[in-house]
C-alpha cells in the first residue's frame, strides 16, 4: 500500500534528473553532488521541466499547499483520492469513442462470419420480421471458423500493443501514437463500412475480402492506439505523491496517489465501457436492419475522435520519447540473467546487478539503483499478468460459446449476442459504485483491500461465471430437441436466453477487480518512460487468451460445450490458490517509487568539510 513509501523531506537544491541514471564511481553518489554551485537555479529548472510527472511531484514536497505525513498520519488519517484535472476526463471521452466504434463492429463479427444470408431476409444481412428467433449472418464460414478469426481479431488487438507502445515511449511519443492509431482506424471503418453493402453479401463471396483488409486495419490502428491512452489519462495528475490536507469538516486526510489512481482507472474503465455498450445497439441494428449501418454508426462516432483530440492539444500533457528507461530495463535484465547463470529464482537476481554492489567489484554501470528496482516491480507485474489469459477465458467464455449457447435458446426477438454484450451495462453501474461508495466506506472502516486481494476476489467471481455457464449448457443440451447437438439444431430450448444474465454480471464484476487493478499495477510499477510497454504487456495478455482459445477450438463444438466452460473454471480455481500463495506479499509493498527513495543520505562529517571549504 501506499502508506509504506518512505516519505522523506527532500533539500531545496536537489541533483538534476540528468545524473540520476550514472553511477560511474566505486563511492556511492551522494545527493550532495547537486548542491556544489556548478548550476545555476534557472539550470536546473529547465532540466526538470523535462523530466516525469513523480519528478516534478518532489520538488514540491515542502510545499504548504502539498505537507509531507509524518509515519503516524500515514498509519491513522483516512486515504482519499486528490483532484481530477478536467482533461483527464476529456481523454477519457477519447477513449470512450474509440471503444464505442471498436466494440461497436467487434459486437456483429461472429454473426457476420458465422451464419449465412437469413432466409427472406432483405439480403442486407437482417432477419425475416416473422422469424424473430433467426440470427443475423453474412459470410456462413461456420462455428468454427467464426471463432477462430474472431479470436484472431482478438489476439492481433493486443499483441499489435507492444509495438504501438514501443514506439511511443521510444520515438514519438504517446499523444502522437494515440493519433497514428486514429487515422489507421478510420481508414478501417470506412473499407467495412463499403464492404458490407448489401449488392456485395448477395454476390456469393465478394464481401469476404473487403472484411478482412478493414479487420487487419481495424486491429492495427487499435494496437497503436490502446496502449497509450491510460498512462496518458494518468499522466495528467501530475502530483503523484502522497500529501496531508484538512477538509471543509475539520477532518485531516491523508491524499494517496494508489487511492487516486485507483480512482481514475475505475472511472476510466466506466468510460470504456460506456463505449463497449454501444454493442447493443449494433447488435440490435444488424438483426433488424442491415451490416453496413451495424458498422456505419459506430464509425460515425469514431470520426469525432481527431476534434476531440485538436481541442484537447494545448491543455495536454504530452511526455517527449525517451529510451533511456527502455534501454536500462533491457540491459539490466540481460545482466540479471547472466550474473545468476539463467537462475531466475535466485534470491540475489537483482542484488547482482545492483550499482553499489558493482562499484565494490570495480564496475561501473550507467543505470542507478532505482532503475534496477524499477526492473524488479515491472518484472514483478509482469508476472502477476500472466494470471490474466485463464481469467479471461472464463469472463464470457472460450471464443463464441455465449454467443452460440444464446443462439440456441428462445430468445423472443431478442439477438443471440445480446447478453454477451450487456457485461458494460454492469461495469458503468458498478465502477462509480465502486469508486464512490464501497471503497471509501472500506477505507472509513480501516478495512484493507489490497491489490492482490482485489485480483482473488475477481478470480473468484470469475470462477462462479464459468460454472454458472456450465450448468446453463447443461440445460440447454437436456431441453433442446436435438439433444446435444443444439447448436446445429433448427428449434431452439424453451430456456430463455435471459439465463445468461448470471454467468455475464458475475464475469463484468470480476473485470472491476482484475483489469483495473492490473492498470494500476502496470503504471505504478513501470519506469517513468516505460509505461505504455507495460500497459502493452497488460494488453498482450489477452492475445495469449485468444491464442490459448485457438488452441481449445477443436472443443467448441456440440456435444462437449459443456466442458468448454467448466474445463475453465476448473484450471482458474487451481490458478487462483497459486496465484494468493505467491503474491500475497505484494499487497503491502510500495505503490511507488521514487528516486530519493534510492538517495543515500550525505555524510554529516563530508558536509561539515564542504562548509568550512
Amino acid at each position: 500500500m501506499a502508506e509504506n513509501v518512505i516519505g522523506l523531506t527532500v533539500q531545496s537544491n536537489t541533483e538534476p534528473a540528468a545524473d540520476q541514471g550514472v553511477a560511474t564511481q566505486k563511492k556511492p553518489p551522494s545527493i550532495s553532488a547537486a548542491n556544489d554551485g556548478t548550476k545555476s537555479t534557472a539550470d536546473v529548472s529547465k532540466i526538470e521541466s523535462r523530466t516525469s510527472s513523480q519528478e516534478d511531484a518532489r520538488h514540491v514536497v515542502d510545499d504548504e499547499a502539498h505537507p509531507p505525513p509524518t509515519d503516524e498520519e500515514r498509519k491513522t488519517l483516512r486515504k482519499v483520492f486528490d483532484t481530477i484535472p478536467p482533461v483527464a476526463w476529456a481523454l477519457c471521452l477519447v477513449e470512450l469513442a474509440e471503444r464505442c466504434s471498436f466494440y461497436g463492429v467487434r459486437a456483429v463479427f461472429n454473426n457476420y462470419l458465422q451464419f449465412p444470408l437469413p432466409q427472406g431476409g432483405p439480403g442486407t444481412g437482417a432477419i425475416d420480421p416473422d422469424r424473430p428467433n433467426d440470427h443475423a449472418g453474412a459470410l456462413n464460414f461456420g462455428l468454427q471458423t467464426a471463432s477462430a478469426l474472431g479470436l484472431l481479431f482478438s489476439f492481433l488487438a493486443y499483441v499489435i500493443p507492444i509495438f504501438g507502445a514501443w514506439l511511443a515511449d521510444t520515438k514519438i511519443g504517446r499523444y502522437q501514437a494515440i493519433v497514428w492509431g486514429v487515422i489507421i482506424g478510420a481508414l478501417a471503418h470506412v473499407i467495412m463500412i463499403g464492404g458490407a453493402a448489401p449488392a456485395l453479401l448477395q454476390a456469393a463471396g465478394k464481401g469476404a475480402a473487403p472484411f478482412l483488409v478493414s479487420f487487419m486495419l481495424l486491429a492495427i490502428g487499435a494496437g497503436i492506439f490502446k496502449p497509450n491512452v491510460a498512462p496518458t489519462i494518468i499522466d495528467q495528475y501530475q502530483y503523484q505523491k502522497e500529501y496531508t490536507k484538512v477538509l471543509k469538516s475539520g477532518e485531516k486526510v491523508l491524499v494517496d496517489p494508489e487511492t487516486t489512481i485507483s480512482h481514475i482507472m475505475l472511472i476510466f474503465y466506466a468510460f470504456v465501457n460506456v463505449g463497449s455498450f454501444f454493442a447493443i445497439a449494433s447488435v440490435y441494428i444488424e438483426k433488424y436492419h442491415s451490416f453496413w449501418l451495424a458498422f456505419l454508426i459506430p464509425g460515425i462516432i469514431y470520426f469525432l475522435l481527431p476534434v476531440l483530440l485538436a481541442v484537447m492539444y494545448k491543455r495536454t500533457v504530452r511526455k517527449p520519447p525517451q529510451g533511456s528507461d527502455f534501454a536500462h530495463f533491457v540491459k539490466i535484465t540481460i545482466a540479471a540473467l547472466k550474473a545468476s547463470r539463467g537462475n531466475i529464482f535466485s534470491k540475489n537476481f537483482w542484488h547482482n546487478v545492483q550499482p553499489s554492489e558493482l562499484a565494490e567489484q570495480n564496475i561501473q554501470v550507467t543505470y542507478s539503483e532505482k532503475n534496477v528496482d524499477d526492473a524488479r516491480r515491472t518484472w514483478q507485474a509482469v508476472q502477476i499478468f500472466l494470471y490474466i489469459p485463464i481469467w479471461s477465458l472464463n469472463d464470457g467464455g472460450v471464443g463464441s460459446v455465449s454467443s452460440n449457447q444464446g443462439a440456441s435458446m428462445t430468445s423472443n426477438g431478442a439477438p443471440n449476442d445480446l447478453l454477451g454484450n450487456f457485461s458494460p451495462l454492469v461495469i458503468i453501474v458498478f465502477s462509480p459504485v465502486m469508486a464512490y461508495v464501497v471503497y471509501p466506506f472500506l477505507e472509513r472502516k480501516k478495512i484493507r483491500c489490497g491489490r492482490i486481494s482485489r485480483m482473488t476476489f475477481g478470480f473468484a467471481l470469475a470462477i462462479i461465471a464459468g460454472v454458472i455457464g456450465a450448468v446453463v449448457q447443461y440445460f440447454v443440451y437436456k431441453t433442446s430437441p436435438c439433444g446435444y447437438y443444439a447448436s446445429t439444431c433448427d428449434e431452439v430450448s424453451p430456456i430463455s436466453i435471459w439465463w445468461q444474465i448470471p454467468n455475464v454480471t458475475l464475469g463484468a464484476m470480476s473485470e472491476i477487480f482484475v483489469y483495473v487493478t492490473s492498470y494500476e499495477l502496470a503504471y505504478a510499477r513501470a519506469p517513468e518512460n516505460m509505461r505504455a510497454t507495460v500497459v502493452a504487456l497488460l494488453l498482450f495478455m489477452s492475445a495469449l487468451s485468444s491464442a490459448l482459445g485457438e488452441i481449445l477450438i477443436p472443443a467448441i463444438d456440440d456435444p462437449t460445450l459443456i466442458w468448454a466452460w467448466s474445463a475453465a473454471a476448473m484450471a482458474l480455481f487451481v490458478q487462483t490458490v497459486i496465484f494468493w500463495w505467491r503474491h500475497r506479499n505484494v499487497n503491502d509493498d510500495a505503490f511507488m517509487t521514487y528516486v530519493e527513495d534510492f538517495r543515500r543520505p550525505v555524510n554529516r562529517n563530508e558536509t561539515v568539510e564542504k562548509e568550512a571549504k
